[in-house]
């Protein structure tokens, strides 16, 4: 079968910002130069400083209320799924029913499972259980569970979200267990640190495990959150996306850089993006791997000279 796809090519950033201003001016940033929509990333520990993802949303929705905004990806496994699916619901409200809720389990910092007492090896089934249990106490009618992580007595949880049946849930991930729970019960993928080649075989594992499932959803999201820098010196773009993601991930990060990044002139950045749309994707998430004082002028630098290079609005 094949996953029904949007047919508009979709571009937004990850960022993070820490008070008002800083919420305020990423809104206009977005919004002045044609961005879809605005991601923030997800970990309870990590080697650099990091905020909670959905509070950010929350501040964002206020400066920029029809602006998409989603979570790339919330490490859902490391919390209990009730109090999300509350959290969650009201951020709908708040942003106007706007929102996708990317979700994955982690993993590449074990020590964050061991401060929120979960077992590291647990987090794929508790994603798996997790995922319906939203869904349920999104219906906003009367509910129970039983599992063996979530287990829950009758409740009702209102009000639903706005959006019928809630956020569409984007899963991450790239290993075929994720790929399957994906064709099992995503409305979408956030793929990460893969090629074109590995999206569309992705593409095509989700797809199988969806028909094997019997299912046939009506709508799928595809999203790729893409390392970019732009910069007419390609050697100077791998230098500097290099230094940030070795600094972000505490090892080298050279030769996956230049693996997976779009770095260089704009038309090089295209020309990967070409690539990634040919294999399926539909919702570029742009992290822009430079120094953060690089960042503004590297969104604007992408809207100027890369996305007319696409053929995205």
């Amino acid at each position: 079968m094949d996953l029904p796809l949007d047919s508009e090519l979709r571009t937004g950033f990850i960022t993070a910002f820490a008070n008002a201003d800083g919420a305020r001016k990423t809104a206009e940033l977005a919004l002045s130069n044609g961005y879809d929509a605005v991601w923030t990333g997800d970990h309870v520990a990590f080697p650099m400083p990091i905020l909670d993802p959905l509070l950010q949303l929350a501040q964002l929705a206020a400066f920029a209320p029809d602006l998409g905004l989603g979570t790339s990806v919330y490490l859902l496994p490391l919390r209990h799924p009730v109090p999300v699916a509350k959290q969650v619901a009201t951020l709908d409200h708040l942003t106007g029913g706007n929102l996708i809720f990317g979700v994955g389990v982690g993993g590449e910092f074990p020590g964050e499972y061991a401060a929120c007492g979960v077992p590291v090896e647990e987090r794929g089934a508790r994603l798996s259980e997790a995922i319906p249990v939203l869904r349920k106490l999104w219906t906003g009618e009367a509910v129970s569970h039983e599992g063996p992580f979530y287990p829950f007595p009758e409740t009702t949880m209102l009000p639903k979200p706005i959006q019928p049946g809630g956020p569409p849930i984007w899963g991450g991930g790239r290993s075929p267990a994720a790929l399957r729970r994906l064709g099992r019960m995503g409305d979408g993928w956030v793929s990460y640190v893969v090629t074109p080649d590995q999206y569309r075989e992705g593409l095509e594992s989700i797809a199988r495990a969806a028909e094997e499932a019997g299912r046939v959803p009506e709508r799928f999201g595809t999203a790729h959150l893409l390392f970019t820098y732009v910069d007419d010196d390609p050697e100077r773009a791998l230098d500097v996306a290099t230094e940030h993601l070795s600094q972000r991930y505490a090892m080298d990060f050279r030769r996956a850089a230049q693996r997976y990044g779009a770095l260089g002139p704009p038309e090089a950045v295209a020309e990967k993006i070409h690539a990634f749309r040919e294999a399926g994707l539909r919702h570029v998430i742009l992290d822009s791997v430079g120094p953060p004082g690089d960042r503004v002028e590297q969104i604007e630098r992408f809207a100027k000279d890369v996305r007319p290079l696409l053929g995205a609005p």
